[in-house]
Protein backbone atom coordinates (compact mmCIF):
# COMPACT_ATOMS: atom_id res chain seq x y z
CA UNK A 1 0.00 0.00 0.00
CA UNK A 2 1.47 3.71 -1.01
CA UNK A 3 2.87 5.26 2.67
CA UNK A 4 3.58 1.91 4.05
CA UNK A 5 7.08 1.65 5.37
CA UNK A 6 8.46 -1.89 5.27
CA UNK A 7 11.82 -3.53 5.92
CA UNK A 8 13.25 -5.55 2.94
CA UNK A 9 15.57 -8.70 3.51
CA UNK A 10 17.15 -11.46 1.70
CA UNK A 11 13.60 -12.76 2.19
CA UNK A 12 12.17 -10.20 -0.49
CA UNK A 13 15.52 -10.88 -2.79
CA UNK A 14 18.68 -11.41 -2.45
CA UNK A 15 20.06 -7.65 -3.20
CA UNK A 16 19.35 -7.05 0.52
CA UNK A 17 22.16 -8.04 1.97
CA UNK A 18 21.88 -5.07 4.10
CA UNK A 19 18.56 -5.03 4.35
CA UNK A 20 16.62 -1.57 4.14
CA UNK A 21 13.88 0.36 5.10
CA UNK A 22 11.55 1.77 2.64
CA UNK A 23 8.34 3.92 2.31
CA UNK A 24 5.61 2.87 -0.44
CA UNK A 25 4.97 4.83 -3.62
CA UNK A 26 3.45 2.93 -5.50
CA UNK A 27 2.97 -1.03 -6.50
CA UNK A 28 4.12 -1.27 -10.77
CA UNK A 29 1.27 -3.54 -12.46
CA UNK A 30 2.52 -2.34 -15.57
CA UNK A 31 5.54 -4.67 -15.54
CA UNK A 32 5.64 -8.53 -16.50
CA UNK A 33 7.17 -10.20 -13.62
CA UNK A 34 7.95 -13.56 -12.51
CA UNK A 35 5.34 -15.65 -10.96
CA UNK A 36 5.83 -14.56 -6.82
CA UNK A 37 8.00 -11.21 -7.77
CA UNK A 38 6.78 -8.03 -8.57
CA UNK A 39 8.17 -4.00 -8.98
CA UNK A 40 7.45 -1.61 -6.13
CA UNK A 41 8.39 2.53 -7.01
CA UNK A 42 9.96 3.77 -3.24
CA UNK A 43 11.93 5.71 -1.46
CA UNK A 44 14.98 4.18 0.82
CA UNK A 45 14.95 5.46 4.53
CA UNK A 46 17.27 6.06 6.29
CA UNK A 47 18.17 5.66 10.20
CA UNK A 48 16.83 9.55 10.90
CA UNK A 49 13.64 8.42 9.05
CA UNK A 50 14.51 10.96 6.05
CA UNK A 51 14.26 9.33 2.34
CA UNK A 52 17.60 9.41 1.04
CA UNK A 53 17.09 7.78 -2.45
CA UNK A 54 14.17 7.05 -4.84
CA UNK A 55 14.40 3.45 -6.53
CA UNK A 56 12.36 0.80 -8.50
CA UNK A 57 12.66 -2.57 -6.47
CA UNK A 58 11.77 -5.59 -8.28
CA UNK A 59 11.31 -8.27 -5.07
CA UNK A 60 9.18 -11.08 -3.60
CA UNK A 61 5.92 -9.36 -1.71
CA UNK A 62 6.30 -12.79 0.39
CA UNK A 63 9.16 -12.06 1.87
CA UNK A 64 8.37 -8.47 3.02
CA UNK A 65 8.36 -7.14 6.62
CA UNK A 66 6.03 -4.78 7.40
CA UNK A 67 7.41 -2.11 10.07
CA UNK A 68 4.76 -2.39 11.95
CA UNK A 69 5.28 -5.75 13.02
CA UNK A 70 8.56 -5.27 13.88
CA UNK A 71 9.37 -3.17 17.38
CA UNK A 72 13.15 -2.54 16.66
CA UNK A 73 11.93 -0.67 13.24
CA UNK A 74 10.83 3.11 14.77
CA UNK A 75 7.80 4.28 12.68
CA UNK A 76 9.16 7.62 11.38
CA UNK A 77 7.05 10.47 12.79
CA UNK A 78 6.22 13.17 10.11
CA UNK A 79 7.22 10.81 6.87
CA UNK A 80 9.92 10.97 4.51
CA UNK A 81 12.15 13.91 3.40
CA UNK A 82 11.70 13.70 -0.49
CA UNK A 83 14.33 16.34 -1.16
CA UNK A 84 16.75 14.16 -0.60
CA UNK A 85 15.55 11.10 -3.15
CA UNK A 86 17.66 11.46 -5.94
CA UNK A 87 21.14 10.56 -4.99
CA UNK A 88 21.68 7.70 -7.01
CA UNK A 89 24.77 5.60 -4.91
CA UNK A 90 23.45 2.09 -4.78
CA UNK A 91 23.65 -0.65 -6.97
CA UNK A 92 20.76 -2.44 -8.49
CA UNK A 93 18.99 0.74 -9.18
CA UNK A 94 16.39 0.73 -11.70
CA UNK A 95 16.27 4.72 -12.76
CA UNK A 96 13.74 6.10 -14.99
Amino acid sequence: MPGELLLLTRAASPQFVRPITVRVIRHRTDRSTYDGWTWIECYEIDARGDAVERRELFLMPAGLIRAADRPDVPAMAGGPSASRAWSGRSAGVVRR
